[in-house]
């Protein structure tokens, strides 16, 4: 199907203008012809909406009010300024909010290019996924990183190469969350790497997304495993902790967590201390990680 969108594109501005001021004319001429017996008042919608992505808001409005002037002229019945209000309220209205919905859509348009050109040309691996675990967007540097048989990742799912990123889409009414996780993955060669990763949940509409950004860092992990193999042994946490790791990893503030759980914010940021105590970790962002990598299963 041709795209609707095409007739506001900025190269067909003189002839959209030209046809918007010929149906003007056309129903005018029709409505002045057939003023006994039909009102033709109402088409003036279609040319105003027509031209409303090319003009000022002024100038919109103002149309709007010529065109209820034609309308109220032509028409049969006795001249009403109220009438003439709400006629000038109905087109000039129609016409500014198509302009902001045509606004709208071209400043999304852009930004979605400036951030398609941003991914394209990063040098970092950057993946988004839809709902179902699918890559919908893929830049050169993660084709690199995963080297997929067919040369092209978009339509892979993501567990095939990262499988813990895949559990982190959330289909539950919850805060989104922004992590860091360390994790194995997987080359479409059978060749495994460890993997940083950093990922982001958002959603479009009631669908479930993510984005990632993956760096191989193998070499770190081998003299991380060899100077700290102790660190595998996670330390057990009670429910209280438990329940506001939980929480933590949602993305939920202090106070969040304390109106979730019935507790006062003190208890909160005290449990966070014992935390951050059993994890060895400083910050809040590293502790989700750790939970991420110690204590998903309990999660």
């Amino acid at each position: 199907m041709w795209p609707l969108e095409k007739v506001w594109e900025e190269r067909n501005r003189t002839p959209v203008l030209i046809a918007s001021a010929g149906i003007i004319l056309l129903v005018a001429v029709a409505d002045w012809w057939t003023k006994p017996f039909v009102a033709f008042g109402v088409l003036y919608l279609f040319p105003i909406m027509l031209a409303a992505r090319f003009l000022p808001r002024w100038v919109i409005a103002l149309l709007g009010v010529a065109c209820a002037v034609l309308s109220e002229v032509f028409s049969s019945l006795d001249r009403s300024t109220v009438r003439l209000g709400f006629e000038t309220l109905a087109l000039a209205g129609c016409g500014l909010f198509v302009s902001e919905l045509l606004r709208n859509r071209r400043l999304t348009l852009q930004g979605q290019e400036r951030l398609k050109a941003l991914v394209e040309t990063s040098p970092a691996a950057i993946v988004t996924v839809d709902e179902h675990g699918i890559i919908e967007l893929a830049n050169h540097a993660a084709v690199d990183l995963m080297m997929p048989r067919e040369g092209q990742l978009i339509g892979d799912p993501i567990s095939a190469y990262l499988p813990e990123l895949h559990h982190a889409l959330r289909w539950e009414e919850a805060p989104q969350f922004r992590a860091t996780m360390q994790c194995r993955g997987h080359r479409a060669t059978g060749e495994s790497f460890t993997a940083d990763v950093w990922f982001s949940t958002y959603k479009e509409g009631r669908q479930p997304k993510l984005a990632a950004i993956i760096a191989d860092v193998t070499e770190e992990a081998v003299n991380i495993d060899v100077t700290g193999a102790d660190h595998l042994e996670r330390t057990p946490l009670n429910e209280r902790e438990l329940g506001v790791l939980r929480l933590v990893v949602q993305g939920l503030a202090n106070k969040e967590i304390a109106a979730w759980l019935s507790i006062s914010e003190s208890t909160v940021k005290n449990t966070l201390q014992q935390l951050f105590a059993k994890t060895n970790v400083r910050t809040r962002a590293r502790l989700v990680r750790e939970a991420l990598e110690q204590y998903r299963d309990l999660l």
